[in-house]
């Protein structure tokens, strides 16, 4: 199974709205990080503040904060700030947000350790909070910075009330730079569903019926009745279906109709599709009809593809199909293309990071371009980079026979089974997909290896170690792709007994290709363990190769029998 990258989303405050040179020399750290992406930079001039948006991988994403903090600690004099939001710092907060592959626990840890650096590098004092806190009472925000800037001074050197990292008495730098909050929290959605209407009342009913906060409890449950009081005098509220939104109802003269505004807190808690559902359920139930999704901002992919599975599910459709059809899903589930297009390389975060950083390979090529590049004369791609495309062909066709069972006329109660046999098959597949550029840049390591200098003594060892450490990761990929192709067989075999009998060639065709992706990658095992000095190692890869070529050519036999005794 080819691991889900790590990506987490930054959105780091800045005590800065006005001066347009220190904000871009401050987002300019952001940039000079390789490998991260920044979305967006919103200045304001009555805030004075200027939220930034970027991403990326965890390290280099933790690392572009650092530096921008140290910039805003460099250029903005807190002495001198006045704006309307509330804040302590050059930098007042640095929160880290998950996006894909990771926990907001493990955000959690990384925003503490950047306070931790903070705080002894740039001798920036910092308070952790919501996931990132060390107390119940710091998760707030408003408890890390009660007070703001002014009551840093008293604050500092207080034993209840001192920042986690650097506490220190009030000094000349601190009186500079303030103090930062650095966080972790969950990725919020905004989103607004859009009605057919135009009523900002019945828009707002709608908001109350579904947001966490709900609405008040009124005298007699007349919606013009007063607000009920608890014993201590406050409102008593009558909560709403969905947890971790808040909504409202608004009316957008752009468009000529109302639509529910809602904040989505935490996805895990409340998914966009369960959401949607939820606003169209309680609009129907008011005589008014969703008629559209509004996305604002960006959002993560899971988001989407969760979706398209759920929606694909609601109509016992198999979910093991390609990505890209799964979005057209979800797209035309929840209309987000009903106000103007929707395009999810430019919503979705991923997608985005991917094109930034967007280098040639050989699986973005098409057929005709990758049979051409591989007949050249350069010895890459050669017969590792064919196994594994192989092996991904033979995971594709069985994938193809289990959507086919999926969707066959009469067999209804069973499209569940061939759903996960489907999913399982779109999963060895993105493998294979991965080892297919895999082994190709396990070739280019070993080239670079061997155009090491070797003027000197110390270079030639360094070059000797470096050829080795190539040669042996060009001995683990083929082994790699032998053990993704195995998993194809399993696959085709159940495709062959159980799947749709007018495809059980197209299962044969299949099992062909993944045998023959195990022995061919099989032999790139064995000519790369060659060239390793490490006798034991390269015996005992060459030996895991040939238990796998066994296996491979007894699951071929047997599943062969089986299509031949089909046709």
């Amino acid at each position: 199974m080819v691991q889900e990258k790590q990506i987490i989303e930054c959105v780091p405050n800045f005590s800065e709205g006005r001066n347009k040179e220190v904000i871009k020399q401050i987002t300019d750290e952001v940039e000079c990080v390789k490998g991260v992406k920044l979305l967006d930079v919103d200045p304001g001039e009555a805030t004075n503040r200027t939220v930034v948006t970027f991403v990326g991988e965890p390290q280099v994403v933790v690392e572009a904060a650092f530096r921008c903090v140290k910039k805003a600690a460099q250029l903005i004099d807190m002495r001198q700030h006045h704006g309307a939001h509330p804040r302590m710092g050059a930098t007042d907060v640095c929160p880290l947000i998950p996006v894909a592959g990771i926990t907001l626990e493990e955000c959690a840890r990384l925003a503490r350790q950047l306070a931790e650096r903070i705080a002894a590098e740039l001798k920036v004092p910092c308070y952790c909070y919501e996931a990132a806190a060390a107390t119940p009472e710091r998760k707030n925000l408003a408890v890390c910075r009660k007070g703001e800037y002014e009551g840093l001074p008293e604050r500092m050197t207080s034993p209840a009330d001192a920042p986690d990292y650097g506490a220190r008495a009030w000094d000349e730098q601190l009186a500079r730079t303030g103090c930062t909050a650095v966080g972790a929290r969950d990725f919020l959605i905004a989103t607004n569903f859009n009605l057919n209407t135009t009523s900002t009342r019945r828009a707002n009913a709608i908001a109350f019926d579904v947001r966490e906060k709900g609405r008040p409890q009124r005298e007699g449950g007349s919606p013009v009745g007063k607000p009920m009081k608890d014993a201590d005098g406050k409102t008593i509220m009558i909560p709403g279906t969905l947890k971790s939104t808040k909504a409202i109802g608004w009316f957008i003269d752009e468009y000529g109709i109302a639509q529910v505004s809602m904040n989505i807190t935490d996805i895990n808690v409340t998914p966009l599709h369960v959401a949607f559902d939820e606003v169209c359920r309680c609009a129907q139930n008011r005589g008014i009809r969703v008629t559209g999704t509004e996305i604002v901002g960006l959002i993560p992919k899971r988001t989407l593809i969760e979706a398209g599975r759920y929606f694909l599910k609601k109509q016992n459709r198999s979910t093991g199909i390609p990505e890209e059809d799964i979005l057209k899903i979800a797209i035309k589930s929840m209309g987000l293309d009903d106000l103007k297009p929707f395009n999810p390389r430019e919503k979705v975060i991923e997608y985005l990071l991917e094109d930034a950083h967007k280098s040639k390979k050989l699986i973005d090529l098409t057929v005709k371009g990758f049979a051409d590049e591989t007949s050249r004369e350069s010895p890459a791609p050669g017969g590792g980079t064919i196994s594994a495309y192989m092996g991904a062909l033979g995971a594709a066709l069985g994938t193809m026979v289990a959507n086919l069972s999926s969707h066959k006329a009469g067999w209804d109660d069973r499209w569940e089974e061939f759903s996960t046999w489907a999913e399982r098959g779109q999963a060895i597949q993105a493998e294979l997909m991965t080892l297919v550029d895999e082994d190709t840049e396990a070739f280019n390591r070993i080239m670079a290896a061997f155009g090491l200098p070797k003027g000197t003594d110390e270079e030639k060892a360094a070059r000797m170690v470096a050829i080795q450490e190539a040669t042996l990761f060009a001995t683990e990929v083929p082994l790699h792709t032998m053990q993704a192709s195995i998993k194809v067989f399993e696959l085709c075999r159940a495709m062959a007994e159980e799947g749709n009998p007018n495809s059980v060639s197209d299962a044969g065709v299949g099992v062909l290709a993944a045998r023959a992706a195990v022995l061919g990658a099989g032999l790139n095992v064995k000519i790369n363990a060659g060239g390793l000095k490490d006798r034991a190692a390269a015996d005992r890869l060459v030996g895991q190769a040939n238990a796998l070529i066994a296996q491979a050519n007894t699951a071929e036999a047997e599943i062969m029998k089986i299509v031949e005794a089909k046709l």
